[in-house]
């Protein structure tokens, strides 16, 4: 006798919701996620496809657009409850959202992030982008901290740091190159393993020396050849919610799924 079948969590930088939703509807037919966090949906929320994803049997969802830019929205098989987003560095963004959902080892709640990608210049002083994603880090350290963060919770997102060293197709080539500056990838680091009880679920099953994308630069036509990637989209769960997942993937396939792909995959992780 076969037993329940495993609950499939899924976050995407989609890179614009509406431009491809077609690859968004490829993605949940293949893969079946119980719930998806999207980033860049690029959409104020009443142009949000919910027709389209509710007919896909994603009648829950939780969507925090701004026009153009930036968005983030969770879909879901299950109920999402006290839904709610915040504002970081009084910067009026759309780069939270949170939601409440049960998807078989009771409420969890679910943080759906895109942290800011800071520019191109690695100085607070002179790149107010770079302080903007700094000022961010700091905030949600302070916010971690709080009692609430040490249970019963899921995060994801764009992070737009890949930290590790084997995050990155060279470590040595981009320390100075914003994404994997040591500025950045210490603290981000420092929220991982700073008494949070956060466990990278991903990196839990691969080795930290196995080299390991989910986003290619849309300048290298040749992506897949080169393989020139980052590790910039992740998944994070208290110590209470990350000893039920059973494995992780990251859907490399996708980002040649078509010829305007996002320049991000999705990341999976699958709970018993």
């Amino acid at each position: 006798m076969r037993g329940p079948m495993p609950t499939t969590f899924a976050t995407w930088n989609i890179n614009s919701v509406r431009l491809r939703l077609p690859l968004v509807l490829q993605f949940i037919e293949q893969f079946r996620p119980d719930i998806l966090c999207l980033q860049e949906i690029k959409c104020l929320n009443d142009q949000f496809p919910r027709k389209e994803f509710t007919a896909a049997g994603y009648p829950y969802q939780a969507v925090h657009g701004q026009k153009g830019y930036h968005g983030v929205a969770i879909i879901s098989k299950h109920p999402l409850t006290d839904i709610s987003s915040r504002v970081f560095c009084q910067i009026e963004e759309s780069r939270h959202v949170s939601a409440v959902t049960d998807f078989g080892k009771g409420p969890v709640t679910v943080h759906n992030f895109y942290i800011p990608a800071g520019g191109d210049l690695a100085d607070t002083e002179l790149n107010p982008k770079f302080k903007h994603k700094v000022g961010f880090l700091n905030e949600l350290k302070a916010w971690f901290g709080e009692e609430h963060f040490r249970e019963r919770q899921l995060i994801c997102g764009d992070f737009n740091i890949a930290p590790m060293e084997h995050d990155v197709w060279s470590h040595k080539q981009l320390l100075d190159v914003v994404s994997h500056t040591p500025l950045e990838t210490e603290a981000l680091n420092a929220l991982l393993t700073g008494g949070h009880g956060w466990v990278d679920v991903v990196r839990k099953y691969f080795p930290a020396d196995q080299k390991l994308y989910s986003w290619w630069s849309y300048r290298a036509k040749e992506w897949d050849l080169t393989n020139k990637g980052r590790r910039l989209d992740h998944i994070w769960a208290t110590a209470d919610i990350a000893a039920h997942t059973v494995n992780a993937e990251i859907v490399r396939p996708a980002r040649g799924w078509t010829d305007k792909p996002s320049d991000h995959v999705p990341v999976i992780t699958r709970f018993e």
